[in-house]
C-alpha cells in the first residue's frame, strides 16, 4: 500500500480516532487505527468494541491497500511534521514508512485481518437532526452520568422520543438528574420512541461530530447499535445493556412561589462560597427567607465563608444543604438571566430551572450538613 496525503488532512484523521482507541492496552490491536487505501479515498477506522469511528479522506493512492499502525505514535508524529505532503507506504510485514520532507519514520505495523470487524449498518433508517440542538442537548446532561462502572445502566445518558418530532434526554447519577425536551423540525421513527441508553464515551464523540458539522448530521438506530452519520464520517456505538430507572418518581412537585435568582450573581457567589467548602463533600448552605438568598460554607481546617444576594421570594423560611459542585454544573449550562429554585423543605430535593425558558430543568439531593 502506498499513497501521498496532505499533513493537516492526516492530522485531522488521526486525532478524530485519538478519542476511541483503547488506552488500557488489554487488547492491544484496539490501541491501532486502521488504514485502508480504496479507490482515491483513504479510510480510517478505530474502535475499542464498545465505540467505532469510520471516516475517509481523498488522496493519491498510488498502490491500494489495508495496514493497522499505534494510532498514538502515528499521531504524535504527524503532529510534529511541517505542513507538507506525506508519503505513506507499507513494506513487508507490515512495516510502515513515513517521509515527510527530510524526515523518515519506520513504525511496526499489525496484520488488518487482526483487526475487528467494523458492524454493518446497511439499511439504516436515518433520521436528520440539528447538531446545534443535539449539542446543547448532550451540554445539559452529561454532567449528571454517573462515574461508577457498577451501576452501568447510569453510566450514559436515556434516549427517548415521547412525540415523533419531540426528544427527551435523562442522565442521572443517583445524587442529581438532569433532563431536557427539544422539538425538532424532523419526526423520528418509531425505533426511539422505545427509549435506549448511550454510553458516555460515545456521547463525547457525537458532541465532537456536532461541532464539525452543522448541518449534514443524521442518526440512526441498527440492532443494538447507535450510528450517528456526519459528513465524511461514521459514528456508531453499542447501547447499554440495562433498564433506566423510573425518573419521573424522583422529580419534585413544582412550588407555586419558587426562588427567581439572577444566574450569573448566584454561579459566581457559589464559586467563591466554595473555595473554604469541605473538599470532599464540597457541602455550602442555602437559606431563602425574605427576599434573600443567604449562602455559607465551613471548614475547620480553612476558615468560613457567608454572602447574601437579592432575590425574589415570598415562601416559608427555608435552610438546606447541598453540594455546591451539582449546582455550579447546573448553572455553567444554563444561558438564561434569572433561574427558579424550588424547594419543599429541608429534607426534599431541589428543582433548578429557566425562569422561562422550561425545557431543562436539573433536581439535586440535599446534604446533611
Amino acid at each position: 500500500m502506498q499513497f501521498t496525503i496532505e499533513r493537516e488532512t492526516f492530522l485531522k484523521a488521526l486525532t478524530r480516532v485519538q478519542g476511541i482507541i483503547e488506552k488500557r492496552h488489554t487488547i492491544p490491536i484496539l490501541a491501532n487505527v486502521l488504514i485502508e487505501a480504496v479507490d482515491n479515498n483513504i479510510f480510517f477506522t478505530a474502535t475499542d468494541l464498545e465505540v467505532g469511528v469510520r471516516s475517509y479522506y481523498t488522496a493519491n493512492i498510488k498502490k491500494e491497500g489495508r495496514v493497522t499502525i499505534s494510532a498514538k505514535k502515528i499521531f504524535e508524529i504527524i503532529k510534529e511534521l511541517p505542513n507538507k505532503e506525506i508519503i505513506f507506504n507499507v513494506k513487508e510485514n507490515f512495516w510502515v514508512e513515513i517521509k515527510c520532507g527530510k524526515s523518515i519514520f519506520n513504525l511496526v505495523g499489525l496484520s488488518p485481518d487482526e483487526f475487528p470487524k467494523y458492524p454493518e449498518i446497511n439499511n439504516i433508517d436515518f433520521n436528520n437532526i440539528e447538531p446545534v440542538i443535539f449539542k446543547e442537548m448532550i451540554e445539559k446532561t452529561i454532567f449528571s452520568i454517573s462515574t461508577d462502572e457498577t451501576k452501568y445502566n447510569l453510566t450514559g445518558i436515556y434516549f427517548k422520543s415521547e412525540e415523533s418530532n419531540i426528544l427527551t434526554m435523562v442522565s442521572t447519577d443517583g445524587h442529581r438528574l438532569s433532563m431536557i425536551k427539544k422539538s425538532l423540525k424532523n419526526n423520528l421513527n418509531s425505533n426511539f420512541s422505545k427509549g435506549f441508553i448511550l454510553p458516555k464515551k460515545g456521547i463525547y464523540e457525537i458532541k465532537k461530530l456536532t461541532e464539525e458539522n452543522d448541518q449534514d448530521f443524521k442518526i440512526g438506530i441498527s440492532d443494538n447499535n447507535f450510528v450517528v452519520n456526519s459528513g465524511n464520517a461514521t459514528l456508531v456505538m453499542r447501547l447499554v445493556d440495562g433498564e433506566f430507572p423510573d425518573y419521573s418518581r424522583v422529580v419534585p412537585q413544582k412550588m407555586e412561589n419558587p426562588a427567581s435568582i439572577n444566574r450569573e450573581e448566584f454561579l459566581h457567589a457559589l464559586r467563591r462560597i466554595s473555595v473554604l467548602s469541605s473538599e470532599k463533600s464540597k457541602g455550602i448552605k442555602i437559606k431563602l427567607d425574605n427576599n434573600i438568598l443567604e449562602l455559607s460554607s465551613s471548614n475547620p481546617d480553612l476558615g468560613d465563608a457567608h454572602e447574601e444576594l437579592d432575590m425574589s421570594y415570598s415562601g416559608p423560611e427555608i435552610t438546606i444543604g447541598f453540594n455546591a459542585r451539582y449546582i455550579l454544573d447546573i448553572l455553567q449550562v444554563m444561558n438564561d438571566e434569572f433561574i427558579q429554585l424550588h424547594l419543599k423543605d429541608n429534607l426534599s430535593p431541589g428543582l433548578i430551572e429557566a425562569d422561562k425558558n422550561k425545557d431543562f430543568f436539573s433536581v439535586i439531593m440535599p446534604m446533611r450538613l
